[in-house]
């Protein structure tokens, strides 16, 4: 017996997820959020709030979040809520401090200063970008499904497809051809890049320019990052009269005549039964919690493999405000330098005492300790910067790396490793230490009391956490932008995850949660035609 009826059940807390069900309790569609087990982005240690994910909201700018805005009638809250970020972005390097400020007339004077020789083409450059980002913006702001499922969809976004510049170019044609082989300022756009995807590898051409451009085009910070947009859009859902279970599980997805019908929540007897279910969960993962049922059989047939090679290590750093120099902004890349990479010859290597701390087991995850090793390693780090939720004395840092499974750099050597490497950069930092930690590697949190070090044991936060992981798509989908289809490989079932448009990172998930509304409100008439009249339709933003 089912005791209970949503018009959509949507199943995870990523900001697609969050998203989509906004957009529909907006559109007066009954809408329940389950959490599925996703921890929440900020955790507790020593009394200090410290982030399990770093957050850069990169899709601020976009098309995609703007309509959003407008539907929910939040433009002005949100302009609000936000912070300009200034300079937009940061390079650290060996004799290299490269700010990139939202003001054109000071990121020449920045590259006038520091790179002199490549001011024409970093010129050309950013022109090119500026007239990409126009014609995508143009692009994105239409109604249409990205990716495209039916024949009519395919013309549809393929008429605004046909305007995104690089979108047929070949996959490694190379958007800086004209700077230098190894120049730094390459891996300024490669990291800047491979830090905004989804994807493990470089994406193509169209979103290595769109990627990079939404850093430099006016990055937005949230004081409290991803735990205040999850908070807004929660805000919304249940403005809406949606309700939202963060802490629940679904044990199955319950499928009836072909289609799924609802959700079976964990520890619950009976389903909850939905017209539709929308999950940022993979087709693998949602094909696992129908037991099998219901499966298109053209999904068992042609659907993408989606693996995963790389994760997102990232360590908390808590410092005193002194211990940092004023001009470091909230966002930052620290590079290894010329000739840079996971490897480095002259990176400090872990101390006696950390390696004692973090000695794994024989075979440990990340693979056996220092097997393969050629030689100490410094990786490029996203480091962003936010005042400290607990003390205004203090700020935290939240350093990311991308960690291969099979690389040089081990998981338990990692926190030490990330540590000598902004410490390399900010020379004060180890004196001001209050306490490091990382939820990925399972070792105590590292505190720091009149330049001591001592262990503290992680109590119920005990245990190795999932990293946020790098995709892999085989075969790559719609110009080499999308992975999985919207349509998810049970009928009534939607995506709008990671998986979706990986290449794009952020900006697509919010087109595939956009995406998926729109299928959801064409399925009821009355409802599409609520909407077409809605009068936030003509908000002034």
């Amino acid at each position: 017996m089912i005791h209970r009826h949503y018009d959509v059940i949507v199943i995870g807390r990523s900001i697609g997820a969050l998203t989509a069900a906004a957009l529909l309790a907006r559109r007066d569609f009954t809408v329940m959020v389950v959490g599925h087990g996703e921890k929440p982005p900020t955790y507790t240690m020593d009394a200090r709030v410290l982030r399990r994910r770093a957050f850069t909201m990169l899709a601020e700018p976009s098309p995609a979040w703007r309509k959003v805005m407008v539907e929910l009638a939040q433009s002005q809250t949100w302009k609000r809520r936000v912070v300009p970020a200034s300079p937009m972005l940061q390079a650290l390097a060996p004799r290299l401090r490269l700010d990139i400020p939202p003001d054109m007339a000071l990121f020449g004077r920045e590259i006038d200063r520091e790179l002199p020789e490549l001011r024409r083409v970093i010129d050309e450059l950013y022109g090119d970008l500026a007239q990409v980002n126009s014609a995508a913006d143009e692009a994105f702001e239409r109604d249409a499904v990205w990716p495209p499922g039916t024949f009519w969809e395919r013309r549809e976004t393929g008429r605004y497809a046909a305007m995104l510049p690089y979108a047929h170019a070949e996959p490694d044609a190379d958007l800086m051809v004209e700077f230098p082989r190894g120049h730094l300022y390459r891996a300024i756009v490669t990291w800047s890049v491979r830090f905004a995807t989804d994807l493990s590898a470089m994406p193509p051409p169209f979103a290595v320019a769109r990627l990079h451009g939404a850093w430099t085009r006016g990055v937005m910070t949230l004081p409290r990052g991803e735990e205040e947009l999850e908070e807004f859009l929660i805000e919304r859902i249940q403005a809406h009269g949606g309700v939202c279970l963060l802490d629940e599980r679904a044990a199955g997805i319950h499928v009836r005549r072909g289609a799924a019908a609802g959700v079976l929540l964990d520890g619950a007897e009976q389903p909850t039964s939905a017209g539709h279910v929308i999950t940022d969960l993979d087709g693998e993962d949602m094909a696992s919690l129908s037991g099998g049922e219901g499966i298109h059989k053209r999904a068992l047939r042609e659907w993408p493999r989606i693996t995963s090679s790389v994760g997102r290590f990232v360590v908390s750093m808590v410092v005193r405000n002194e211990g940092l120099p004023a001009p470091l902004g909230p966002e930052a890349f620290v590079l290894p330098g010329p000739g840079g990479g996971l490897a480095r010859p002259g990176a400090a290597r872990p101390t006696g005492e950390a390696r004692a701390a973090s000695r794994p087991p024989p075979a440990g995850p990340g693979g056996a300790r220092g097997a393969g090793r050629t030689g100490p390693v410094r990786p490029t780090i996203h480091l962003q910067r936010s005042p400290s939720t607990t003390s205004p004395d203090e700020s935290l840092l939240v350093a990311e790396v991308l960690l291969p499974d099979r690389g040089q750099l081990g998981l338990r050597d990692a926190r030490q490793v990330v540590l000598d490497a902004v410490s390399a950069e900010l020379p004060f930092l180890e004196r001001h230490l209050r306490l490091v930690d990382s939820a990925h590697d399972g070792l105590p949190a590292w505190v720091y009391e009149d330049g001591r070090r001592r262990l503290l044991d992680r109590g119920t936060l005990k245990g190795l956490e999932p990293m946020v992981r790098q995709l892999e798509v085989d075969p790559p989908g719609y110009l080499g932008l999308s992975g999985e289809p919207i349509r998810g490989p049970i009928e009534r079932t939607l995506l709008v995850g990671r998986t979706v448009l990986p290449a794009l990172g952020q900006e697509g998930q919010l087109l595939a949660a956009w995406g998926a509304a729109r299928l959801v409100t064409r399925t009821d008439r009355r409802r599409e035609r609520m909407r077409r009249d809605m009068w936030s339709k003509v908000e002034i933003g």
